[in-house]
């Protein structure tokens, strides 16, 4: 929360909010809707961002967008050059490679005015990539420069693209009363779907920052890849537990416990205890 002209603004989130519209949406409904949500004992608030929190999350937007695009571009050339009877790779980076190559090849059955098109194409795709890879020094850049970020990379799977999402998602993490409850704002937790005594426990929830949930699962896939040639303890337990589940569930059971540990090195203004990561399933 913040103070504005003399009155505390609170944020609260749409979803919170949507069961006390009654009947059709309109704007004295949603008004009606938003007084009675933030009356509720137990209601939630959404933490105000500072604007280094915004500049950072912005950057990582805009790399995000950046990165769509250029995956969108890159299926666009192959299929395009499949109706010609070229067969692309799946790799951005070897396609980034074999374009100029086809455009030399005067026998590879493409017109003058398909070769055009297509070096329009490479050239937008050359584009992204630059404005990806110049995105992804500042946010290096920006890890290096602030000190809570440096200490997250001690996380195995964490790196700049983690640490600097993370620190622009939840702040110092103190609106959460623990590990698990910041897990649960990331959407990493179980829904549950109980009633009486019987307890029924299904997927994650997905709830919260879709772009953040995402770069921790891909971290623990990292990291899972690499444990089995390993023997601390983080590494036999998330191996032991890919051999037993689905290599997913195993993916975001680290990205859960990666996110709990976050929690508390945000919190506490600690270091990364190895010794801690396998006592806090």
């Amino acid at each position: 929360m913040c103070h504005w002209h003399g009155f505390v603004v609170k944020l609260v989130a749409p979803q919170f909010v949507k069961p006390y519209v009654k009947s059709n949406k309109n704007d004295a409904r949603d008004a009606e809707a938003i007084c009675e949500a933030i009356s509720r004992p137990g209601m939630r608030f959404v933490t105000v961002k500072s604007v280094a929190q915004q500049d950072s999350q912005a950057l990582h937007r805009v790399r995000s967008t950046l990165v769509q695009q250029r995956t969108a571009k890159g299926n666009q050339i192959r299929g395009l050059v499949s109706e010609y009877g070229l067969v692309a790779p799946q790799q951005l980076a070897v396609l980034r490679r074999t374009i100029p190559m086809w455009l030399e090849d005067g026998e590879n059955g493409l017109t003058e005015r398909f070769r055009c098109l297509l070096q329009g194409l490479y050239n937008d795709l050359i584009g992204l990539h630059q404005r990806v890879q110049t995105l992804d020094k500042d946010i290096e850049q920006l890890a290096k420069q602030n000190e809570v970020t440096q200490r997250l990379q001690q996380l195995r799977g964490v790196g700049p693209m983690v640490a600097t999402a993370l620190v622009a998602t939840v702040g110092d993490a103190t609106q959460y009363k623990n590990g698990r409850q910041m897990a649960a704002a990331l959407g990493l937790t179980p829904r549950q779907h109980s009633s009486g005594n019987k307890e029924r426990l299904l997927g994650i929830s997905k709830r919260g920052d879709a772009y953040m949930r995402t770069l921790l699962i891909h971290g623990a896939r990292a990291v899972i890849a690499q444990a089995k040639h390993r023997d601390d303890h983080l590494s036999q337990w998330v191996t032991d537990l890919a051999q037993k589940k689905h290599p997913n569930v195993a993916a975001v059971a680290l990205a859960n416990k990666t996110a709990r540990m976050a929690w508390a090195m945000l919190r506490n203004n600690t270091d990364y205890d190895p010794e801690f990561a396998i006592t806090s399933h």
